[in-house]
């Protein structure tokens, strides 16, 4: 046998031990003969390195070696779930889904409490492992995962796909985070607060050898690809065993909501005696081809919700009320606590929301009151302990003027927040502006954060956004704790700014209600600033997830002189105010416009819109007098088939339309970014496959 043949055998079956040992809880060999075998391994792989492989099993070790995280775009993007936290709630999302798709099955699953992780597999290898990060870009945390031994490095058998994802948690069982608190008790130092946190902050450790030690562990629940083996998710789940990856055996196929209702009233007691933390349960419909009908929200699959347990409550006494100003003018009462244990953490502040949620509750500042921490992640009040109140207890009286500027505080029709007018002059709305514009998701302007804009702010060097696009490099370095380095990545990152698109900038101006997603879809349908300014009111609702209340603040927003000579300066600063074009694969569609409602047999409605789209047409949110076709499928809204017939607007199906753009069916591969429904590249920088494909399995 070669050496080469001795190393690979080697590999093979610490493989096999290892997967036996940590996935099937069922040991094989002793301790002491896998660590007499993985030590022959090392010792041949470092006298032979021209057989080195990063999949070995010698990478468990990890590496004493300093590792930086760097970005990685996921090849399927990393959604969130929705949340509920009653069972009536989770009735209603049953009810939705199954007047959509008629009775189906679910499958129903633990929600583990650590750190989501997508694995990336090609030709049965691990490629790299992801943290979620934003959803669409994550930290390359590969070797740290290859420490963790239930992450298979080599996949078993030969059915897998040649490329997918697969999603998981990794998570601290007790037994490691009471081991490792005990550790670090004896050492002196900080322990943490709960195994959630333990496993994050292990995760992005520098040193994989440290992440070796710490005893994390990973559970896969979900596929992401586009070959995917079967059409259901539990059918995908048992493949995924059959490879060697750790699947949960406590998931379940539910028939009925009776079914899925004993299952979460199981869990909600049983997972007391689980060894890791769990947080909730996770209710996915099963078939591929229901989840297709029922598609997405921009931020979340509708078909899948997460039932989150009851939230752990603890008592303590109100000592007073901060009242903080947001960068929009809104007001929020911040409760100050004596600090109290609640779900692993220690709380010292909890939000009061509102003026209306104060009254509701009575709150007084004294009181005894319970505090929750919403979905274990946000500490609040919810309630008052009446037979603790002191007799001289007065009643709370809401502040009526900043407590910034001192300006007279409004509140406006249908708004439960308090809001401080002054937005030029009031120091935490100027500064929290200049944060949300050079925030990660809008300009990306990495070196300043946000002592160093209140350093700015403060020196008199900005009191505006496009202020930023003036300053000089020796006006920085002469600031405290900065110097002539610190004042060159500002700059060169300032400069870097002006190639943000167009859709990020719109999004970084911080127009009231124009989040994320909005301004993507205000910039998709728009194309310009230019003619969002021209914009009426009719016409901006017809853009994608605009209603008459974000137009008015997009028309107010442009009504102010002020904010159109901040403008202007972005302008002459070289900033983005245009879409880049689209690519196009035709013009057979050029001056139609087209409404699309109901679910498709052959196409996504979002690949329907990029069709319209790359044959020059346009797509509209709501039909109208402009509306040229209504492309219907099944389960058409009843109220845009009534308008279109009232209109006489001309309705097609999806194989008219197809036959409308003849050999031009298939979308550019040049495409330039659309709004954020649409699906996503896969592969697209692995391979030069078309990426219009379905996407099988899950995007979160």
């Amino acid at each position: 046998m070669t050496i080469e043949q001795q190393i690979n055998e080697l590999r093979r079956t610490l493989n096999l031990y290892n997967h036996k040992y940590y996935v099937e809880n069922n040991p094989i060999v002793s301790d002491f003969e896998f660590d007499t075998l993985l030590r022959q391994l090392q010792d041949l792989e470092q006298a032979n390195p021209q057989f080195a492989d990063p999949n070995s099993p010698t990478a468990r070790v990890g590496s004493d070696l300093t590792s930086e995280f760097r970005s990685v775009e996921h090849a399927f993007p990393m959604l969130s779930l929705s949340n509920t936290y009653s069972l009536e709630e989770l009735g209603e999302w049953i009810d939705r889904n199954e007047k959509e798709i008629g009775q189906t099955e679910y499958v129903c699953e633990l929600k583990f409490d650590g750190t989501a992780i997508s694995l990336t597999y090609e030709q049965g290898r691990l490629l790299r492992a992801v943290t979620r990060g934003d959803g669409s870009r994550g930290d390359d945390v590969t070797a740290n995962v290859r420490t963790i031994r239930t992450v298979p490095l080599v996949l078993n058998g030969d059915d897998y796909p040649d490329f997918f994802e697969i999603r998981g948690e990794i998570f601290m069982p007790y037994s490691s985070f009471d081991r490792l608190n005990a550790e670090r008790t004896e050492a002196g130092e900080q322990l943490f607060a709960n195994p959630r946190n333990a496993a994050a902050g292990t995760l992005k450790q520098q040193q994989s050898q440290i992440v070796a030690r710490r005893g994390l562990d990973c559970t896969l629940y979900q596929l992401a690809g586009k070959t995917l083996p079967y059409d259901t998710h539990s059918g995908n789940l048992d493949a995924a065993r059959r490879w060697g990856f750790k699947v949960s055996e406590h998931t379940a196929i539910c028939k009925s909501r009776e079914e899925i209702f004993n299952y979460i009233n199981y869990w909600d007691v049983e997972r007391k005696n689980l060894p890791f933390p769990t947080d909730g349960i996770v209710i996915k419909v099963n078939r591929d081809a229901d989840r297709r009908i029922l598609g997405y929200t921009s931020k979340a699959p509708k078909w899948a919700v997460a039932y989150k347990f009851k939230a752990e409550q603890a008592t303590t006494r109100l000592l007073s009320i901060d009242y903080q100003v947001g960068r929009t003018g809104a007001i929020t009462p911040v409760a100050n606590l004596e600090p109290v244990q609640l779900a692993g953490t220690t709380v010292k502040r909890a939000t009061l929301h509102n003026a209306d949620q104060i009254a509701l509750l009575d709150i007084r500042v004294g009181d005894m009151v319970y505090v929750e921490k919403g979905g274990e992640i946000i500490p609040k009040i919810t309630g008052i302990d009446l037979s603790a109140r002191k007799a001289d207890s007065q009643p709370l009286e809401y502040i009526t003027t900043c407590p910034e500027c001192g300006a007279t505080l409004v509140r406006y029709e249908g708004e439960a927040k308090h809001y401080c007018p002054n937005q030029n002059g009031c120091r935490p709305q100027i500064l929290g502006r200049i944060v949300h514009f050079i925030r990660r998701k809008a300009m990306n302007i990495e070196s300043l954060g946000e002592e160093t804009v209140e350093l700015l702010f403060t020196n008199q060097l900005v009191s505006n956004i496009a202020d930023l696009y003036d300053i000089r490099a020796n006006q920085i370095a002469q600031l405290p704790r900065l110097g002539e380095k610190s004042a060159d990545n500002i700059i060169q990152s300032i400069d870097n700014s002006r190639q943000v698109p167009f859709h990020r900038v719109l999004f970084a101006l911080g127009i009231r209600f124009v989040g994320e997603t909005t301004a993507k879809y205000l910039a998709e349908h728009f194309r310009s600033l230019d003619a969002i300014q021209s914009a009426t009111r009719e016409q901006l609702t017809e853009a994608e997830e605009v209603g008459e209340k974000i137009a008015d603040a997009i028309i107010e927003y442009f009504a102010d002189e002020r904010n159109q000579q901040i403008i202007e300066r972005l302008l002459n600063a070289g900033l983005q105010f245009e879409a880049e074009e689209r690519a196009k694969a035709s013009d057979a569609l050029a001056g139609l416009t087209f409404v699309i409602s109901g679910s498709f047999a052959n196409h996504s409605r979002d690949e329907l819109k990029a069709l319209i789209e790359a044959n020059g047409g346009k797509n509209l949110a709501a039909v109208s007098a402009n509306t040229s076709y209504l492309l219907a499928g099944d389960k058409i809204g009843p109220a845009k088939l009534q308008k279109a017939n009232k209109l006489g607007i001309k309705i097609i199906s999806e194989d008219e339309f197809i036959a409308m753009i003849g050999d031009n069916d298939t979308l550019p591969t040049t495409t330039a970014e659309v709004a954020p429904t649409k699906e996503v590249e896969t592969k697209e920088k692995a391979t030069s496959q078309n990426t219009t494909q379905p996407i099988q399995g899950s995007l979160f």
